[in-house]
Parts: C-alpha cells; sequence; structure tokens
C-alpha cells in the first residue's frame, strides 16, 4: 500500500509507507501550548512541526512593535518544510494560535531523510510552497479587502486548521490576523454576531453559521484552499 494513514497530520498520513519509516524512530510529540513562541525573526529554525491539532501563526513583526499575521499552518501540513533543505534563518516569528499537539522532528534528520528520498523531498518542496502562496495572498487581501471580509476568512480559516468551531481569539489576536486596528475589530466582530454567524463573548468565540461567513469572506478564503489543493494533488506517490 502506497498511502499508509497514520497520523491526524496530513503532510505524514501522505507520505508512503517507506518515507514514513524514515522519519518515524526520530518523531516526538509536543504539547503546543497558547501563545508559546516557536521561533523568533532571525533564528535558525531547529524543529520542524506538524500540528495534529491546534494552529501556528507566522507573523511579521514591524519596526514599531505592530505584529501582522501572514499565514496559519495547522492538522493539514508541516511548519518548517524548507528549513532540512536550505540554510538560513527564519524570516517570521511563529507562535501557537489554537493550543493542541503535534508531531516534531529535529531539522538534521529530517534533512538526512529528505537527502535519500525524492519522493519526501517533493513533498516538503510542495507544503512549503502551500504556505508561500498563502502569504502571497494574505499580502494582496489586507490591502485590498474589507475588515468584516479579511475577518471572516480568518475565522473560517482557522475553523478549518484547527477543526472545531470553537476558537479562543483575543482581539488583539484577531486586529493581528487580518492586519486591522482593535477598534475596527470590535465593531466587525459585533456585527457577525448581529448576523449570527458568530458568537462572541470574552475572547470565546464559536461559528455558528459557517454558510454566512463563507458568503461574508472574501475571494481569498477559497482561494487559498484552491491553491493549498492544487499543489499537494500532483505530490508524487511512493518512495
Amino acid at each position: 500500500m502506497d498511502t499508509v494513514p497514520r497520523s491526524p497530520n496530513g503532510f505524514l498520513a501522505s507520505l508512503s509507507a517507506s518515507d514514513f519509516e524514515l522519519i518515524r524512530p526520530h518523531l516526538r510529540t509536543v504539547d503546543l501550548t497558547a501563545d508559546s513562541v516557536l521561533v523568533e525573526t532571525d533564528e535558525m529554525l531547529k524543529r520542524i512541526y506538524m500540528p495534529h491539532k491546534g494552529v501556528i501563526s507566522l507573523v511579521v513583526k514591524l519596526a514599531r512593535g505592530e505584529r501582522v499575521q501572514v499565514a496559519m499552518v495547522g492538522r493539514d501540513s508541516i511548519y518548517g518544510a524548507f528549513a532540512p533543505l536550505v540554510e538560513g534563518p527564519v524570516l517570521n516569528n511563529a507562535t501557537v494560535l489554537v493550543p493542541g499537539l503535534a508531531s516534531t522532528i529535529e531539522r538534521e534528520p529530517l534533512r538526512a531523510a529528505a537527502g535519500q528520498s525524492p519522493t519526501l523531498r517533493a513533498r516538503l518542496i510542495r507544503h512549503g510552497l502551500a504556505v508561500y502562496a498563502q502569504i502571497q495572498q494574505t499580502a494582496g487581501c489586507n490591502a485590498a479587502h474589507t475588515v468584516e471580509s479579511r475577518l471572516a476568512r480568518c475565522l473560517l480559516h482557522t475553523r478549518d486548521l484547527s477543526g472545531s468551531n470553537k476558537i479562543v481569539l483575543t482581539q488583539e489576536v484577531m486586529a493581528q490576523m487580518i492586519g486591522a486596528r482593535r477598534n475596527s475589530v470590535s465593531l466587525v466582530a459585533h456585527t457577525l454576531q448581529q448576523a449570527n454567524f458568530i458568537h462572541y463573548s470574552r475572547g470565546h468565540i464559536e461559528i455558528t453559521n459557517a454558510d454566512g461567513l463563507i458568503k461574508t469572506a472574501c475571494e481569498c478564503y477559497a482561494a487559498v484552499k484552491a491553491q493549498y489543493a492544487g499543489l499537494l494533488s500532483c505530490q508524487e506517490v511512493g518512495g
């Protein structure tokens, strides 16, 4: 059997039996603790993360202290896909947005495994490109779309990656996610609640009408999903 589901993480579950066996002895399971920083800008990434539950937020920190989220990684993918393939520091902070669990592996064993297997290396590249595509889409979204449509997009994306309609996000974090001011987020969250799309109280959000949110979200929600599916659907199978 070429593909053997063995993990709640999509990247790991997609690997062939032989590719998975190359990294299996080096995998560890760790808690993703809310708000913990996995790596900071200009540091070398020593561990790669594959969430089972929970969401990792990639954040750019600006000179005046502002923080803007540029991408999210959840249960369907891998954070640090390019780290085993190229030398160099990370370009943004990685923090835990939604707590959960993840498989993790140190950079060097994964680099050695990727050196042995072209199919594993191809999967890493494609997952890395999927995150890069998300970063590009986010940049365009933050520049062109309304706060309401951006917040709807991010709430839906967080739901998809975490696997839950219930999310804990402060107004400050939501503002960071969409590159907006806190007072704008407060007004828009109230609007979405008045429309009965979400229930929001003291940082606790429950998505009560996903279809309504999808109609409110900008084109970027569907675009990111399509880009991800397109990049990963043509992965080589085997190894």
